[in-house]
């Protein structure tokens, strides 16, 4: 067996740069506030993922400075719009925009959905999932779903991921 030494580097400085090369998808997560008439919220995520297969399980990270994050807390459901990446405009809206300066929904083409949550004309696919448990994940706030509805594409798309968003100017800080 060889002789072989591992470079070890500082824990944090290494997992910045690996994540940094990483070209994760990129998602619009919409809500509203349940039991009220204010108007939705939506923003740009990229903290998505799912959990599990059995039950089918789907983690969105909304952060805790969104302006979306704080009508999730009083809401039951989100939606999750996958994108492509020609509809670039929307993630620009969704990501470069905050709702704490403008309706974004003003300026885009949405109807209710499943539990009243917001859809996008613009989503190539997309589905609404119950909030089953709200967690503490750092700077964000885990959103642990459990898909109730949606409408899934024909074929695989050109999706809108990290690196087509990542000249946009955050309308807040992460």
């Amino acid at each position: 067996m060889a002789d072989t030494k591992l470079s070890v580097e500082d824990g944090t400085g290494a997992f910045e740069r690996l994540v940094a090369t990483l070209d994760y998808p990129m998602f619009v997560v919409c809500t509203r506030a349940h039991g009220t008439d204010d108007p939705p919220a939506g923003c740009l995520v990229g903290f998505a993922s799912q959990t599990s297969i059995h039950p089918p399980l789907f983690l969105v990270g909304l952060s805790r400075r969104n302006h979306t994050y704080r009508i999730a807390e009083n809401a039951t459901h989100l939606a999750v719009h996958i994108v492509s990446r020609q509809d670039h405009r929307v993630a620009e809206l969704f990501g470069g925009q905050t709702g704490d300066r403008i309706d974004k929904f003003k300026h885009c083409d949405w109807s209710p959905g499943p539990a009243g949550m917001p859809i996008l004309a613009a989503a190539a696919a997309w589905f609404v999932g119950r909030i089953v448990d709200r967690f503490d994940v750092g700077d964000h706030v885990g959103y642990l779903l459990e898909p109730v509805s949606g409408n899934s594409p024909d074929s695989f798309e050109d999706w809108l991921s990290f690196s087509d968003v990542s000249d946009l100017t955050p309308g807040h800080e992460a």
